[in-house]
């Protein structure tokens, strides 16, 4: 056999290589054929299956409008207990801080203590803590009775501080300023109050003379017996529920 010229061994490595690239190159269009065929199979499936939230509210509105699945409502109570109905309390709590330089005063010290000692008077019963509320029992249902009410509002004081000379955060207590009484409900909305207010009540170490700025015993409003008439107007809007 004979060899081959140098020539013709170029050309045919060439052509080889040709035709490998161009076998590679339809192989790699065949394979951008699958994703394309995956993303159009997608998209028709999409396009048949409802979406979850519709299923979910035509399923909702299916059971709306169903009757056998309609709960009846509870019948109310044709009237109250004479004791005790289920409204027969009603009441408010509130929590109070008055920041430095500006205590609560409860009208038992002066306001010059601190001329008397200074931080370290003996009359210190300025409030930074302030706990107030009222309770309204109703405990009667039935027959005229149901009128009648009895009210307390008691307020909380608690804190240790002089003016001008010590501001602390102290719990020290205080006392308690309270009012009492009665009332009962007047047709138009009105109602007739027997009001009651004891001197104020003080706690441990506060319940004695504190020295020369020791203004008594009385507190801010001191005793005093009222009849008075409360008049109800509007609705109150109410935010918690």
């Amino acid at each position: 056999m004979s060899a081959a010229a140098p020539g013709e061994g170029l050309d045919t490595l060439t052509l080889l290589s040709r035709i490998n690239s161009h076998r590679s190159g339809e192989c790699m269009k065949y394979l951008l054929l699958v994703p394309v065929f995956l993303v159009l199979q997608i998209s028709l499936l999409a396009q048949d299956s409802p979406p979850a939230a519709e299923s979910k509210v035509a399923a909702g509105s299916n059971q709306v409008t169903d009757p056998q699945t309609t709960p009846s409502p509870k019948p109310a109570s044709s009237a109250d207990r004479m004791f005790f109905p289920k409204d027969w309390y009603w009441g408010w709590a509130q929590f109070d801080l008055a920041p430095p330089h500006n205590e609560v005063d409860p009208n038992l010290c002066a306001a010059n203590a601190g001329q008397y000692g200074g931080k370290n008077a003996q009359c210190s019963a300025f409030a930074r803590y302030m706990i107030s509320g009222t309770m309204e029992l109703r405990p009667f249902g039935q027959t005229v009775l149901r009128r009648a009410m009895f009210f307390f509002d008691p307020v909380f004081l608690f804190g240790k501080n002089v003016p001008q000379y010590l501001y602390t955060w102290s719990w020290s207590g205080i006392g308690m300023e309270y009012a009492w009484g009665v009332g009962v409900d007047l047709p138009k909305r009105f109602e007739v109050r027997f009001t009651g207010h004891p001197v104020i009540q003080r706690f441990g170490a506060r319940d004695q003379p504190l020295g020369p700025a020791w203004l008594g015993s009385n507190g801010p409003w001191g005793q005093y017996n009222a009849i008075g008439v409360r008049k109800y107007f509007g609705t109150r809007r109410e935010g918690t529920y």
